[in-house]
């Protein structure tokens, strides 16, 4: 029982590091947004989710007597940070990061699936709470993606064949 309750701290810290992770790739994202306010607005209100959702990722793995990593906090901010500046030097920024940021929703969906299926293995009611939390959210912003995908590309598809620079981003 110590090894899977080990395990599910190893995972709560990684749910941490990818919070991070989405942090910085969200906020570079919606910095560089200027002409997509829906997709914009929504980007925002996820970055305030994903910092709560860090605190109180921190708050419950301190509880169950751990610490976050801070390597794996760093790897996750430099990983965030590169997936965010690679989208600079493309032309079809807003298309490529619409569709990184719905992937990289559904591995976050994917990790608190499991998260909450291993702690219900061990009965630990508290990561279990924690998970249901956050998944309705992140299937929310998944959902949104899925069919939002197709306008945002048509919008930037029409930009670009009326020769605008704004379809970048």
């Amino acid at each position: 029982m110590d090894d899977i309750k080990e395990i599910i701290l190893d995972w709560l810290r990684d749910a941490h590091a990818m919070e991070q992770q989405a942090e910085s790739m969200l906020s570079s994202f919606s910095d560089r947004l200027e002409h997509y306010p829906e997709l914009k607005q929504l980007i925002d209100t996820q970055v305030i989710r994903t910092r709560s959702q860090q605190d109180l990722l921190k708050d419950h793995i301190e509880k169950c007597g751990g610490s976050v990593s801070a390597i794996k906090d760093l790897g996750a901010k430099v990983m965030g940070f590169a997936q965010s500046a690679s989208g600079i030097l493309v032309g079809d920024e807003v298309v490529k990061g619409a569709m990184s940021i719905y992937v990289f929703q559904q591995m976050k969906i994917a990790s608190y699936t499991v998260l909450k299926a291993a702690a219900g293995a061990i009965d630990d009611p508290a990561t279990i709470t924690l998970c249901d939390e956050f998944l309705p959210a992140e299937i929310d912003m998944a959902q949104w993606l899925h069919e939002h995908l197709p306008a945002i590309t048509g919008e930037f598809i029409a930009r670009t064949a009326n020769a605008e620079d704004t379809a970048k981003h």
